[in-house]
């Protein structure tokens, strides 16, 4: 189940996080996330998948896998926004695009995500949950 693996990812990076105890520690995790999200094709850093609302330039792009997963790929300008894309593709990438769509994402909440972030960066997680979410929702009105 989608669901399921989004699920056990989340608690994952719940239980990383939780190992750090303060927020500079946990900000180098994210830049280390960061290094390993699935770099976008250069022929897609295009306007087309800007994500809106963010102050750093961040590309996303969904692509559908023949067994109805979506696989993100995405790449940004700022080294913390792109560990932030990087954690949001690690726990949503390979999952079913209805399980996406319908995810309760709350572990960013767990974490603290949003309450250590400046305003615009948590703007700008937002937009990304947002983008990745319009997509999945996308991507499964298609199949249905």
């Amino acid at each position: 189940m989608s669901a399921d693996l989004i699920a056990s990812r989340q608690s994952e990076v719940i239980e990383e996080f939780s190992l750090f105890d303060d927020w500079m520690d946990k900000y180098e995790h994210l830049i280390e996330l960061g290094k390993d999200v699935p770099e976008i094709d250069s022929g897609k850093k295009t306007d087309e998948h800007l994500i809106k609302g963010c102050q750093s330039r961040v590309w996303l792009a969904a692509d559908e896998q023949h067994d109805g997963t979506v696989t993100f790929t995405a790449d940004s300008d700022a080294i913390i926004t792109k560990g932030l894309v990087g954690l949001m593709v690690r726990v949503l990438s390979g999952a079913e695009a209805q399980a996406i769509a319908d995810a309760d994402l709350q572990f960013l909440d767990t974490i603290g995500l949003h309450q250590h972030l400046s305003p615009t960066g948590s703007n700008g997680l937002a937009s990304m949950v947002k983008q990745m979410k319009l997509y999945a929702a996308a991507l499964a009105a298609r199949r249905s």
